[in-house]
């Protein structure tokens, strides 16, 4: 555990002891960050790659918001997500709403109540985001929770012979469908992954502020791996899709109200577990802009 002091107020870092995550403890988000406790924050968000703030109470956007920022500029949220001002005492851009909620007929936010399969977040496009902060605002009594997967372990245990093969070697990302899956308009249904129109990407990336050298995988649908015939490329996705989300470099994030995590997109993939469609779920969410992808 480490500590840092911010006028009176000392903030705590306490790692989960799995794979990934930190708890930081202490923290007033109503107040200005110190130089000092921004630098610690930083350090602990390199070296765990997911930060979980708990007991926070309800964050305003611009809470969110403000604090998002101190890591980077924000994406701006989709257009096809609609205006929240219905909803939100402040409607910003930089905010958007994870939910299943419907009113007047409306969703007021994206990706419903169902399971959400391992990825990292956009790597249809050749920015990827650097990362993420996401709030709980309102929970179903169960379900809903969010795993995470260490992309650093899953590169380094790796056998010898595989980092060989795939030294080299770029996987196309699928950019015709958006995060909840659905094809977007000007997008064909394609079976065929040697089709896929989207950036490509290494299979190993450098972390730009590391680096240390990680797996690139993105999104499972559609991939294919460039210049190896379909059977190989299937072959050795799914082997390394079994391989980097194995228990052993997981951590879960059981939700509790109030919660606030984030989390490093660039080393790290995601899940998430469905839940009751008929329970509310809301959470408020900034996306932190990422940079070009730099292979190993």
């Amino acid at each position: 555990m480490t500590t840092v002091s911010k006028d009176t107020v000392e903030i705590a870092v306490r790692p989960t002891g799995a794979a990934l995550g930190a708890d930081v403890v202490g923290l007033d988000f109503s107040q200005p960050l110190s130089p000092e406790t921004l630098q610690s924050i930083k350090q602990a968000w390199s070296e765990h790659l997911v930060l979980r703030f708990r007991g926070m109470g309800k964050l305003s956007p611009e809470m969110l918001i403000e604090f998002s920022r101190h890591f980077g500029d924000l994406d701006m949220r989709p257009i096809a997500t609609g205006n929240r001002s219905q909803f939100l005492e402040v409607d910003r851009p930089e905010l958007t709403i994870i939910s299943n909620v419907i009113i007047d007929g409306k969703p007021i936010g994206g990706l419903g109540s169902y399971e959400a399969d391992w990825h990292a977040d956009m790597t249809y496009v050749e920015r990827p985001p650097k990362g993420s902060c996401l709030h709980a605002v309102e929970l179903p009594p169960s379900g809903g929770d969010t795993y995470f997967s260490n992309m650093y372990m899953a590169y380094e245990t790796l056998d010898d012979a595989v980092k060989k093969e795939i030294a080299s070697l770029t996987c196309v990302h699928d950019a015709s469908r958006n995060s909840a899956g659905e094809l977007r308009r000007g997008f064909e249904e394609i079976d065929d992954p040697r089709r896929t129109i989207g950036p490509s990407h290494p299979l190993i990336r450098v972390h730009p502020e590391s680096g240390r050298k990680c797996l690139l995988l993105g999104r499972r649908r559609n991939a294919y791996i460039n210049g190896y015939t379909l059977e190989d490329s299937e072959r050795l996705l799914n082997m390394l899709w079994s391989h980097a989300t194995q228990a052993k470099f997981t951590w879960a994030q059981e939700w509790q109200l109030g919660d606030m995590i984030m989390w490093d997109n660039r080393c790290t993939m995601h899940r998430r577990d469905s839940f009751d469609p008929s329970a509310r779920r809301i959470m408020f969410r900034t996306q932190i802009s990422g940079e070009p992808v730099v292979a190993a």
